[in-house]
């Protein structure tokens, strides 16, 4: 395979903080058109691989690609859903205004937006059914509604991949089957889109490929051979519960599914 069959490329990322691994060795090809959920427990470095990815936060090593381009060429191809309780949502902003903030990186900071603009985040403030609240202050919006108002913020940037940082944490369930039919539509449009997600009962019914993820990658691949038992107790070790039903069971496959 070339380098342009996958939307995303890692090789030998790490990622330390106070000299203490956050994410080591880690190597990840996800193909495009493909919805990839990240599991794993609590610290084993889910958003942290998004961010080091996306140039957020610095990394020890490694090399990222996407499409085969570096971050900087690659920007207008990327939409990202930072975590709801990492914005300030006491802002006196309007609904519409951080939808339109989608676009600042075509516009530029200097220029202002204009009726194209309003009319696209209008739009897509439509396809996540916010669209009756595009004038509110944000401050007035339940959790719900403001995971639905940076859902429409990435679907503005009319992006090819889309990172999204436990976009169903703390939503309703109108909500999360708004977002999956969402993320389904976006898949068939061809677009690539990676989910940190923490709901192992419904991986194989939202996703169609999976990372397990504990500071280390340690499976990656299509959802139906690589989401095994096997691999989900070496992800998760002691601290997992009851299995998810499809789980029970099952024998892990070896066929197209890459194992650290």
């Amino acid at each position: 395979m070339t380098d342009q069959t996958y939307a995303l490329e890692i090789n030998d990322l790490t990622v330390a903080y106070q000299n203490k691994p956050v994410l080591w060795d880690i190597d990840l090809h996800v193909p495009s058109g493909v919805l990839m959920a990240i599991v794993g427990p609590n610290g084993a470095g889910k958003s942290t691989l998004i961010k080091a990815a996306l140039g957020l936060i610095p990394r020890a090593s490694g090399d990222v690609r996407f499409f085969g381009k570096p971050l900087r060429q690659a920007r207008r191809l990327i939409g990202y859903v930072p975590q709801r309780g990492s914005v300030d949502w006491d802002f006196p902003t309007t609904v519409q205004d951080v939808v339109m903030m989608g676009l600042y990186g075509r516009l530029g900071w200097l220029r202002r937006p204009g009726k194209a603009e309003r009319e696209a985040a209008f739009h897509a403030l439509d396809q996540v059914g916010m669209a009756n609240f595009a004038g509110r202050q944000i401050s007035q919006l339940s959790g719900g509604q403001q995971q639905r108002v940076f859902l429409a913020r990435a679907l503005v940037q009319a992006a090819d991949l889309y990172f999204m940082d436990e976009p169903f944490a703390a939503v309703d369930a109108v909500t999360e089957r708004a977002i999956v039919s969402l993320l389904h539509t976006l898949r068939e449009q061809g677009k690539t889109v990676i989910v940190v997600h923490h709901d192992l009962q419904t991986v194989t019914e939202y996703f169609d490929w999976v990372t397990l993820l504990n500071v280390e990658v340690i499976g990656s691949g299509a959802t139906a051979l690589t989401f095994t038992e096997e691999n989900v107790r070496r992800t998760y070790g002691g601290r997992i519960g009851a299995l998810p039903p499809a789980l029970n069971g099952s024998t892990p496959q070896r066929e197209g599914v890459y194992v650290a």
